[in-house]
């Protein structure tokens, strides 16, 4: 039986200063380090066929933790700028306090929530999903079904629109969904490509 696993990259340097990031290529802290590691503990003993991530430095990084912690640094890794997290646009860098102070709560929450809402100059995740799971499709899924257990470190929303593919949630119910740093999920498919199981 197949299996997907998730992992949505340590923290970073501006998720501790509270900062809109996106496209920013920004490393992760010591303490992302940390949760990278524990990720890498979680997933030992887990065959892991292959690996896939962004181009930006967060998502990589962590990765490199996970398969030194697994044991198993010389898996196959492809990255490509599909799985980069949404762009936040001109928003990017700036406080997310700050900017709700002066924007309004209920603003930057739909900025940063909603489906179809683009913030200023960055996407959707609407348009993160357009990218997202025809990438998914065409060079992963052939994987999974060839029997490969697949690991995915990207972003909480280019994962959110992966998992919103994936169990079929409604804009409405991807909108509640959190995904915390360097907490692998896990997804286990029948012989039909469906999910028979998710561990999150």
């Amino acid at each position: 039986m197949e299996k997907l696993f998730l992992v949505r990259h340590g923290q970073s340097l501006w998720n501790l200063e509270n900062r809109f990031t996106g496209w920013h290529d920004i490393d992760i802290t010591e303490t992302g380090i940390e949760e990278a590691r524990k990720a890498g503990i979680a997933l030992k003993g887990e065959k892991i066929d292959i690996a896939f991530t962004s181009v930006l430095i967060r998502a990589q990084h962590t990765l490199s933790v996970i398969l030194d912690e697994i044991g198993h640094p010389d898996i196959p890794v492809i990255k490509n700028k599909a799985l980069n997290e949404r762009s936040y646009g001109s928003l990017e860098g700036l406080n997310k306090a700050e900017t709700a102070q002066k924007y309004g709560d209920e603003q930057v929450y739909i900025w940063r929530r909603s489906y179809n809402v683009i913030p200023p100059g960055g996407e959707s995740l609407k348009d993160t999903y357009n990218r997202v799971v025809p990438y998914f499709e065409r060079e992963i899924v052939p994987l999974l079904k060839q029997g490969k257990n697949v690991l995915i470190v990207a972003h909480g929303n280019s994962l959110r629109a992966l998992i919103m593919y994936l169990e079929h949630l409604s804009p409405e119910e991807i909108l509640k969904r959190e995904i915390a740093t360097g907490i692998p999920l896990t997804y286990l498919f029948d012989e039909n490509f469906h999910i028979s199981r998710s561990v999150n």
